[in-house]
């Protein structure tokens, strides 16, 4: 244990501190009220949980792939915390791995995902409080800017700190949160009828209109 400390893993001090940090960052943002809003944080939070333990507590990822490893890049430490970002080393790059423009650019996917979580969260929560339907921010843009968020950040994370385990989870949990926005536009199509059906057809349920979206910020500028 001595050992994996000195090389960055054995802290389990770590992996409590930073995923309570990101789970109650996202729980902040989403205020979760229904079963659905539940799900969904449970499901972002064992994503996280299973991120930082394979970062900081046990990697089993290199564990796994220690034999391959081992015979493709001989003589290179893996169990070395700098080493276990495998995107960054498996390219042969000299960049600090914490400088590298993939780790910059997961930064900035984890940073876009919890952006995205409050501006949604501020619109919604507006909206709940008056009881109407949620369409204006982000919602005029996309009907579930909240589970995109929660995509973005997790996608952040597998882009920073590959492991096998996160990999088998990510497309899983695409999957559910899919079910679960689906299950939600049952819920609104019965509570608003008609007026939601007419936002279905003119939002997209994920990805903006582009040109809609660069046109409105021609229009404001």
């Amino acid at each position: 244990m001595h050992g994996e400390s000195q090389n960055g893993y054995g802290l389990w001090f770590l992996v409590i501190v930073n995923s309570f940090i990101f789970i109650f960052f996202a729980f902040s943002f989403v205020k979760p009220k229904t079963k659905t809003d539940w799900r969904s944080l449970g499901a972002f939070s064992a994503f996280i949980l299973a991120m930082f333990t394979e970062m900081y507590g046990i990697p089993l990822t290199i564990y796994f792939l220690s034999g391959w490893l081992g015979k493709t890049f001989p003589g290179l430490d893996f169990f070395s915390h700098n080493n276990g970002h495998l995107w960054i080393t498996l390219f042969g790059s000299e960049i600090d791995p914490h400088f590298h423009p993939i780790h910059l650019a997961a930064n900035a996917m984890i940073i876009g995902g919890f952006v995205l979580l409050a501006l949604a969260w501020k619109v919604l929560h507006a909206a709940q409080s008056r009881m109407e339907l949620a369409t204006t921010g982000l919602y005029s843009k996309i009907r579930h800017p909240q589970y995109m968020g929660f995509v973005a950040i997790m996608l952040g994370f597998l882009l920073m700190w590959p492991t096998i385990l996160t990999l088998i989870m990510f497309p899983a949990l695409v999957f559910m949160y899919h079910r679960l926005a689906r299950k939600e536009e049952d819920t609104m199509i019965e509570e608003f009828g008609s007026k939601y059906m007419a936002y279905k057809n003119s939002v997209p349920a994920y990805f903006p209109k582009w040109a809609s979206v660069f046109k409105r910020a021609e229009e404001g500028s």
